[in-house]
């Protein structure tokens, strides 16, 4: 159940970051530190709200996230591809282990390795119904009916 939860913020975090940065016009910077600050807060006020892994978890997926959040509006391509890369990011980091232990900007990696991995799929399949797309197209050329 912890790692659903992580998941779920994971997704909230990215989507949010988003919706503030983009619909509220705060930028992304902005969008960002205000959304970590309001849930590190709360878990810093209340950190006995739910279990000590969550408590210490919930903060460093959603700041993580919330770096997924900032990317720029013209390359996002969709809500969809965020909350994906929100998912990726969680998954690497419930399954990180000691990895970056000892290395600055372990969030920002992650967030990166993320995006980018999600930004690379979405590219490639929509390249692909492109290429489909031609494909069709010359055959109905070479094969039209006369």
């Amino acid at each position: 159940m912890n790692y659903v939860i992580i998941v779920l913020v994971g997704i909230l975090g990215s989507v949010l970051t988003y919706y503030v940065n983009e619909h509220l016009k705060q930028g992304a910077v902005r969008a960002s530190a205000l959304l970590a600050l309001i849930v590190g807060l709360f878990f810093y006020i209340f950190p006995d709200v739910l279990n000590e892994y969550l408590s210490k978890s919930i903060p460093i997926v959603f700041i993580g996230t919330s770096f997924i959040g900032m990317v720029a509006s013209h390359s996002k391509g969709s809500y969809l591809r965020l909350a994906l890369a929100g998912i990726l990011f969680s998954v690497i980091y419930i399954n990180k282990g000691n990895f970056f232990n000892g290395y600055g900007g372990a969030l920002g990696t992650i967030a990166f390795i993320a995006l980018l991995t999600t930004m690379a799929i979405s590219n490639a399949f929509s390249k692909r119904k492109k290429v489909k797309k031609k494909i069709k197209s010359i055959k109905e050329k070479v094969f039209k009916k006369e």
